[in-house]
């Protein structure tokens, strides 16, 4: 299995001590841009904007090992300055017992809120935000059209996929998922998919726009390939892979603020994402 519901912060709290402690498409849209970059010596600083939309992502932390609890001491110090409510898990969420190291009768398993279901679509609560939770393992035809209707029907602003398996990624042990994307990539494109979240290799990646789509790599939660990212490759836009991390999201009409930070609380990526616009018609 590849991706979670949205976590509630208090059963964020509890997982972890349990744990560590085609046709009918919109117009082409404009690409997602980049609009501002941060530096380690000057990162952009999330608003914590009354109303918007807070949330981290995190993945591959299912080993229950000591980094992962200094993280999520990381994570639980950071809330306490930027409360946000919920919670995105991009998979291998308890090794050995959804990504591809999980047990697919996680589903059912009260506290990762996913109702038995191992694909959905999520609205948030207030604002005008989607994600589409993708099962990477199993990408079977009845899961495509299901994607592909849900995308077409949405009418939020955002349209942000999550899933396990990368399509971009530099990792040198799995790296790209060369037919994942050829079945993905092309609905995301039609459709008007702004961000995607995925993890499967162990370290924060943030990919340089792929037809106007941010892809992002957060499998840093626990197990980590140090040195694993491709040195110069073309695809990383910014890549840490020295240690753990979790992305901090902060969605405010059509800017989503972005913040990795890794376990001592340092700020290792920032910036601005500018959401696709369908073009004005001519």
């Amino acid at each position: 299995m590849t991706s979670r519901r949205l976590l509630p912060i208090a059963i964020l709290a509890s997982l972890f001590l349990s744990l560590a402690c085609p046709g009918g498409a919109q117009p082409t849209a404009g690409p997602a841009q980049v609009l501002a970059k941060g530096t380690p010596d000057a990162p952009i600083a999330l608003p914590n904007a009354k109303g918007s939309l807070k949330f981290v992502v995190l993945g591959d932390f299912g080993t229950a090992e000591k980094r992962e609890y200094s993280l999520a001491t990381q994570m639980n110090t950071f809330h306490e300055a930027f409360p946000f409510e919920t919670v995105v898990l991009v998979g291998d969420n308890l090794y050995g017992a959804l990504g591809n190291h999980d047990a697919r009768e996680q589903r059912f398993y009260k506290l990762f809120n996913m109702d038995g279901q191992l694909y959905y679509s999520l609205k948030a609560p207030n604002e005008s935000v989607r994600f589409f939770m993708l099962d990477s393992t199993y990408p079977v035809p009845d899961q495509l059209a299901w994607l592909e209707k849900e995308l077409q029907g949405a009418k939020e602003d955002w349209k942000i996929a999550v899933f396990h398996h990368p399509i971009y990624s530099s990792g040198g042990r799995h790296g790209s998922d060369l037919q994942l994307r050829e079945k993905l990539e092309p609905l995301f494109i039609k459709y008007n998919v702004s961000v995607a979240f995925t993890g499967h290799d162990h370290f924060y990646e943030r990919i340089k726009p792929q037809h106007g789509i941010v892809y992002y790599v957060v499998g840093s939660g626990g197990q980590l390939a140090i040195g694993d990212i491709g040195k110069g490759s073309p695809l990383t836009a910014k890549g840490f892979d020295t240690d753990n991390a979790f992305l901090a999201v902060e969605i405010r009409g059509d800017k989503m603020y972005f913040n990795a930070i890794s376990t001592p609380g340092t700020i290792v990526d920032s910036g601005i994402i500018e959401r696709r616009k369908p073009d004005e018609p001519s």
